[in-house]
């Protein structure tokens, strides 16, 4: 049985033997949808508003990463990082299927699939990429380091705690900076940007308040007024049981941390 989503053009399947879901948009023309394999976390929700502002048809392939959903070997065969986003272009180059794992790699895929924000200049991509790498390599690992030593590391580590929560101000900082003179990080509202809102979203998982930065406030104010971000930003909200809190669930946790080579 489907139930709606927050869009006229997407349904949501219901679960089948597995605990994941899928959603799928109707699609435009004869366009097969791109398969996102994916959690509404903030790398996932980054996938999920692109491909909502480029109005790419899609379907979400749940991949539930708190019950470990993410070791099955068909999504390894995806994302062999065990990490999502991921996608499936069934009409990649040449016409023939293309899987992608990473969230910027994706992001860049997807484009100079449809030109759209990602310009085609070298200048203009350039100043996007070095804006989305600093969010890949800097921005968002220090914002995952600040929410599990923060809220879920068993034993409070006070220096670790500061160590990632004045990290994350400092990036704060260099994006602050960043907006002084412009509306978006790269002058032009683009794949940078969407990379960063997820982040943004949980300012205050990671001890900092947006009043403290008011550039990245009327940033936050001007990506949140986008049809395409409002739409994207809720693709997954049909995945998770409403007041879900991961931090107080122990199988989360064994799902999420400790893995090894060996795991």
């Amino acid at each position: 049985m489907s139930k709606p989503t927050h869009t006229a053009r997407a349904k949501a399947k219901a679960p089948g033997k597995r605990s994941a879901a899928s959603k799928t948009p109707h699609a435009k023309g004869h366009h097969r949808p791109i398969e996102l394999y994916f959690w509404p976390t903030y790398n996932g929700l980054k996938i999920s508003i692109m491909l909502e502002e480029c109005e790419l048809p899609y379907e979400i392939k749940g991949i539930n990463i708190n019950r470990g959903e993410q070791f099955d070997a068909h999504f390894l065969s995806i994302s062999p990082n065990n990490r999502i986003p991921a996608i499936v272009d069934p009409e990649g180059p040449g016409g023939k299927p293309i899987s992608i794992f990473e969230s910027g790699a994706i992001l860049q895929y997807l484009g100079r699939k449809t030109g759209k924000f990602y310009p085609k200049d070298e200048r203009g991509r350039v100043e996007v990429d070095q804006w989305l790498f600093w969010q890949c390599a800097g921005f968002g690992p220090m914002a995952g380091q600040a929410h599990h030593f923060r809220e879920y590391a068993r034993e409070q580590i006070h220096y670790a705690i500061d160590r990632y929560t004045n990290e994350m101000n400092r990036l704060y900082g260099v994006m602050n900076k960043q907006l002084v003179d412009r509306d978006f990080l790269a002058g032009e509202y683009s794949i940078a940007d969407m990379a960063c809102w997820g982040v943004v979203k949980n300012v205050h998982r990671q001890g900092q308040t947006l009043e403290d930065f008011p550039n990245v406030n009327a940033w936050w104010e001007r990506m949140n007024a986008r049809p395409g971000v409002q739409r994207g930003s809720t693709a997954g909200d049909f995945l998770r049981k409403p007041n879900y809190d991961a931090t107080k669930d122990p199988l989360a946790a064994q799902h999420l941390f400790g893995q090894t080579a060996r795991s």
